[in-house]
């Protein structure tokens, strides 16, 4: 299995500088790359230019320019064509299968964050001065950065990735490791319902909070981003002191709400697949659930899709953004498929709705946002519990009709 290490860089001012030319000049090859392929298929003879003819122009690049694209790994700069590749297949995918088609954009510098180098030894080498009791990573055109290696890298390094977030370096490290020993098995089942109210409830009763990280950070970043809005917009290179200021602490809030969320994520998910061998949950199509609403023509009025209007919508959707259930469902799944777990992705249709004692189905059924009262039976419980429990065991009935 593939497993990702992300470590904090600490580089000199020259190195920083370095690796800031190196974003840039891998910039300017990917936009001219993306260049000539607009003005080959613009041309009268519809030529389609691919990776592979790109590729074989890299030599006489870096020939024509030695002071700047010629610094840089060859890898490093075929992998940023196959960037560029992989994001015209995107594009025609999406055309084909009748998607919002997204034509691959030109990156502005600040837009251009990551370099990849496909193999570690070709134009970068992990752990480049291991007799140095601190760890360092070499990158061709930079040299021997320090790492702040906060845990053992176990297995093989295939893949070393240069990234920028902000102000701060990193280096993501792709190692190649053996399957490892799943976790011992506890027996139990669980099905979870992910909200606004509660992050998390589970079919035994228990709930998560939901922290509303954005929400606690928003009149900070509201803030910042009123003091960045009185400076015109204007390239990097032009901003004054004050300017770049404004742009680093907006940066800076983002960066830490991220933080907060994957922090989050990662241990509730751990939660789980420690407690548990079965985790189901809800499919839920969270880009379809956060979509704006339509906007009528006269702003008085309420848009149709949407009964409570479009700023009640634009708030829960703001809700949904901020509790992150995309990410934790992909750590969720990366983490029981790292433990031996199993974890099942449901439909999610009525299953509020439904009464887990009697089966009877009704809108009238869930009265408020958290009671539950079955008009047929007469249960009652909590509405995320009921959830839940519909979740697992509908997740029960997948697992036993499609058993491993």
């Amino acid at each position: 299995m593939i497993r990702a290490y992300k470590f904090l860089l600490r580089p000199t001012v020259r190195q920083e500088q370095a690796l800031g030319e190196m974003l840039r000049d891998h910039c300017s090859l990917y936009n001219g790359a993306l260049q000539e392929r607009r003005d080959a298929w613009r041309h009268a003879s519809r030529t389609t230019v691919r990776y592979g003819m790109q590729s074989a122009q890299l030599k006489e690049i870096r020939a024509f320019d030695p002071e700047r694209q010629g610094r840089w790994s060859f890898s490093s700069q075929q992998a940023t064509l196959r960037r560029l590749d992989k994001a015209f297949a995107a594009f025609f995918r999406r055309v084909t299968s009748g998607d919002t088609p997204g034509y691959p954009r030109f990156r502005g510098v600040n837009w251009f964050d990551t370099v990849d180098f496909p193999r570690d030894g070709d134009g970068c080498r992990w752990n480049s001065t291991p007799h140095d009791p601190v760890t360092r990573v070499r990158f061709q055109g930079v040299g021997h950065v320090k790492v702040n290696q906060h845990r053992p890298v176990v297995g093989k390094v295939k893949t070393v990735s240069v990234k920028r977030e902000g102000r701060k370096w990193f280096v993501v490290l792709a190692a190649e490791q053996d399957q490892p020993e799943p976790l011992p098995a506890t027996g139990s089942v669980a099905g979870i319902d992910l909200g606004i109210a509660n992050f998390l409830a589970d079919s035994g009763g228990g709930f998560v909070p939901n922290p509303r990280h954005g929400r606690r950070a928003s009149a900070k970043l509201q803030a910042a981003q009123q003091a960045l809005s009185r400076f015109p917009r204007c390239k990097a290179k032009d901003r004054t002191a004050n300017h770049q200021r404004a742009v680093d602490k907006v940066a800076q809030l983002h960066g830490k709400v991220r933080r907060q969320r994957l922090d989050h994520a990662h241990k509730t998910a751990l939660g789980l697949v420690r407690a548990h061998d079965v985790i189901a949950h809800e499919d839920l199509k969270i880009r379809n659930m956060s979509r704006a609403p339509h906007r009528n023509p006269t702003p008085t009025s309420r848009a149709p899709s949407c009964p409570t209007g479009p700023p009640t919508k634009a708030g829960l959707n703001k809700s949904i953004h901020d509790a992150g259930w995309g990410v934790f469902l992909t750590i969720l799944h990366a983490k029981a498929e790292s433990a031996g777990r199993e974890v099942i992705a449901v439909n999610p249709r009525n299953t509020f709705r439904t009464c887990p004692q009697c089966g009877h189905t009704a809108k009238e059924n869930r009265p408020t946002q958290e009671k539950f009262h079955c008009i047929s039976c007469g249960h009652h419980g909590h509405a995320d519990t009921v959830a839940a429990t519909n979740v697992l065991r509908a997740g029960l009935v997948r697992r036993h009709a499609n058993p491993a």
